[in-house]
């Protein structure tokens, strides 16, 4: 069913000159005249200007279109921006015969003035019958616009994975870059603050007996800290101990104890503690300017601490980038399956806050020539599956162990499962059970190719609350190529 903006032209063309121009049809040429007059006689010519739309998505598919002038684009209203389909002048479109379409797959409309001619369905037989070199064309033109559209897709398919690990790197890298962003200005402050005060410090002008009590105290205190850290602190002693400090503080008129008392409590100060740094001291301020200096150190130590280990964190994401895509390699190389599986993890970590995620690798694996960066597609593709399936919420195990002479993969979760008819289907190119916009549907199929590729099998065994898929990976070389 056409739009109501595609009219037949006011004038009629001749049918010689329709003949002449589908001369340039691509898939016509070399037509011999007579065929060409024949459906130029018995086909309808419509013409159209440019932003009409031609036909809608979904509406039934009743002819061939063949393209005389213009552009037309056929986009699909979940497939984002990019055009499903191009159509310039000189191309067969349309509904062809021997095609099992029944509805336009997208919304057409006509980038710039069009003039084509329309094909009935009905005459399909009449002109096969009457033009038998249609038959061949028509074949050929369908193979090609197959082989087009499964290009497009899995080119969108590959930019939504691609936008997916783009997603998840991004979270990953904003937790660390964030912490040592913060790190980075509270040491700033620590050290400008010190440098502030530098002059009132050496101004004590402390001998060196005070001197090394007071390292000694400061070595005691930090060690003391060092012996804290990774243990669990109860929170409401840290609350009140840190207020004794700010009391504490307040008696010898300190005037920052609130800079000062978190920084102390965090180590385990105690009153106790302060009382013997007094008496090393002469008066309250020699006291106050120390303990300045001493927490702005433990501050600026803090801050180095959480630099390093940030930084560390954005450089094990890039190496585990690298690993994932094994850049700056030969594609085919050996590779370890089990780091493979990690990296992967790791790019979707976003997604596993709340899914526990379990690991059994058999210890002494070898690695396996094979194409690494293929490999971590299908790790990816079974793993978002399993997550899809959990709801990112639930149980997820991977094992990796050998199987005689193959590697064996599987990918577990804890889901409400395949139902039985579909599981011979997941596999199929563009079948999806996911909702419009959300998966095309070959995820799977890529998967599958990949594997196939390596010489190796895959299969799947569900039911509710446990799915499994194995991948199995040959050993040796001669054996995957």
């Amino acid at each position: 069913m056409l739009s109501p903006a595609v009219t037949s032209p006011a004038t009629p063309t001749p049918a010689e000159e329709i003949a002449e121009a589908l001369q340039r049809i691509g898939p016509l040429q070399g037509l011999p005249l007579e065929d060409r007059l024949w459906l130029a006689r018995h086909g309808q010519e419509f013409v159209a200007n440019a932003g009409d739309v031609l036909f809608e998505e979904g509406a039934p598919a009743a002819n061939m279109i063949l393209i005389l002038k213009g552009e037309i684009h056929v986009r699909r209203a979940h497939g984002g921006p990019m055009a499903l389909f191009i159509g310039r002048a000189g191309q067969m479109t349309g509904l062809l015969p021997f095609s099992r379409m029944k509805n336009y797959g997208g919304q057409g409309f006509a980038i710039s003035p069009i003039w084509v001619l329309m094909i009935s369905k009905e005459i399909f037989p009449d002109m096969l019958q009457a033009v038998p070199s249609m038959t061949q064309r028509v074949v050929s033109t369908l193979l090609d616009r197959v082989r087009e559209v499964t290009r497009i897709e899995q080119q969108a398919e590959k930019l939504s994975a691609l936008g997916k690990l783009a997603g998840n790197l991004a979270h990953e890298l904003n937790n660390p870059a964030s912490a040592a962003q913060s790190a980075a200005s509270s040491l700033a402050e620590a050290l400008a603050a010190n440098r502030a005060n530098r002059f009132k410090y050496v101004s004590l002008r402390l001998n060196e007996a005070q001197v090394r009590e007071i390292e000694e105290w400061e070595e005691t205190i930090i060690a003391r800290g060092a012996a804290r850290a990774g243990h669990e602190q109860n929170a409401i002693s840290s609350i009140e101990r840190e207020e004794s400090i700010r009391t504490w503080l307040g008696g010898i008129h300190c005037p920052t104890p609130w800079e000062v008392a978190p920084q102390l409590a965090e180590q385990g100060v105690t009153t106790a503690d302060l009382d013997k740094l007094r008496e090393v001291l002469v008066g309250e301020s020699e006291t106050c300017i120390t303990l300045q200096y001493f927490a702005r150190f433990l501050r600026a130590s803090r801050s180095v601490q959480t630099l390093a280990h940030s930084t560390a964190r954005i450089f094990d994401l890039i190496d585990a980038v690298k690993a994932y895509s094994n850049m700056d390699r030969a594609p085919i190389l050996e590779v370890d399956v089990p780091a493979g599986l990690d990296a992967t993890l790791q790019m979707l970590q976003s997604r596993m806050t709340k899914v526990e995620v379990e690991r059994d690798y058999e210890p002494g694996l070898p690695r396996i020539n094979a194409y690494g960066g293929e490999l971590n597609q299908v790790w990816t593709a079974l793993i978002e599956n399993a997550l899809d399936a959990l709801g990112n919420q639930g149980r997820l195990r991977i094992g990796c162990k050998l199987e005689g002479e193959m590697m064996l993969v599987e990918i577990w979760d804890t889901g409400p499962g395949i139902p039985p008819e579909l599981q011979e289907r997941i596999f199929e190119p563009f079948f999806t059970t996911k909702a419009p916009g959300q998966g095309l549907g070959l995820g799977l199929d890529n998967a599958m190719r990949i594997v196939r590729k390596h010489k190796g099998h895959m299969s799947v065994r569900s039911e509710p609350g446990s799915t499994c898929f194995r991948v199995r990976l040959p050993l040796d070389q001669l054996q995957a190529y």
